[in-house]
């Protein structure tokens, strides 16, 4: 085998450090994509979740157990005013 150059150090230099930035695009891009698939589930069974509610006094019920549990100010501010099947939401 030759003797490295330092040109031939720097070519690999720079093909490791594309390496790591295509790497980190990667992450990057798959990170953004999780957590746009966990949000739509998210939206996706809390529509199922209101529409239970809607139609079955049981899951009204336990909606309503679930709203007691949010905790932090700025979650319990989303549903200020907000209005369950006409009734006011527990809180």
């Amino acid at each position: 085998m030759a003797v490295p150059t330092l040109e031939s150090l720097e070519k690999a230099r720079r093909k490791v450090d594309q390496a790591k930035a295509q790497l980190q695009a990667l992450e990057a891009r798959a990170a953004t994509l999780n957590r746009k698939a966990d949000a739509r589930r998210k939206i996706i069974l809390g529509g199922l979740l209101l529409d239970a509610a809607m139609k079955d006094a049981e899951w009204e019920d336990r909606l309503n157990t679930l709203m007691k549990r949010i905790n932090r100010d700025q979650d319990h501010k989303a549903f200020a005013g907000w209005t369950f099947q006409g009734r006011p939401a527990d809180g």
